[in-house]
């Protein structure tokens, strides 16, 4: 059986993956709409949206989170993924506002109000 210390180095790596393909998912928001590709915008849009959703029903929680903090008692902001300690403080409100702004963006083209 693996150690606790494996598991945790099991979940950071989990969460830390899936915490990059979703803020790759906001960044290419504003990329895909200046590429005209209003689709895969809406696309990521919409991966994100399921992301919040269940960071939501969590009390806006990552449930890997709760998974992590099975394995140890640290509780920096970074304990359960691999990011930077500020990084992880901080992201969101960081990824948070580039959603929203990903997403006014993303409907301004839609609409047409865009050059």
């Amino acid at each position: 059986m693996s150690s606790p210390a494996n598991r945790l180095r099991l979940v950071k790596t989990l969460h830390t993956i899936a915490w990059a393909f979703l803020a790759a998912c906001v960044v290419a928001i504003p990329l895909f709409v200046l590429q005209d590709k209003l689709r895969w915008a809406f696309v990521a849009i919409a991966i994100v949206g399921i992301e919040v959703a269940v960071l939501a029903a969590n009390s806006f929680r990552c449930p890997l989170t709760d998974v992590a903090a099975r394995y140890t008692s640290d509780r920096a902001a970074n304990f359960d993924i691999y990011l930077p300690e500020w990084l992880a403080r901080q992201n969101k409100l960081i990824f948070g506002s580039l959603y929203v702004v990903g997403i006014l963006f993303a409907l301004a083209a839609w609409r047409g109000l865009l050059p």
